[in-house]
């Protein structure tokens, strides 16, 4: 029987290389314009279940993993936009559960 490809991914805190059920997603929400040219969307969310709409990075399920994407600002280039303290505060919390 032929042997499975398994999907790897990058951890933006540590760097290393593992396999993508070992890593967790955090995605970009894609921008809306409403009617009115109101942009909304593009929050910047974890994404525990993988499949949630928009531009996705991987970190570990380290909360250190996390606090080196944020401190090396890699999640913020990763997304090309700014990631306010609220939202990795809460990611944090997220992931201690």
């Amino acid at each position: 029987m032929k042997q499975r490809k398994i999907p790897m991914r990058q951890c933006t805190g540590c760097g290393e290389m593992k396999p993508k059920k070992e890593l967790v997603r955090v995605v970009k929400a894609p921008e809306k314009t409403d009617e009115n040219g109101n942009v909304t969307g593009g929050e910047v969310s974890l994404d525990l279940t993988g499949k949630k709409a928009g531009r996705g990075a991987y970190v570990c399920h380290d909360i250190e993993c996390l606090r080196k994407a944020r401190k090396t600002r890699k999640l913020e280039r990763a997304f090309s936009c700014k990631i306010p303290d609220e939202v990795y505060d809460s990611m944090e919390a997220e992931m201690a559960e």
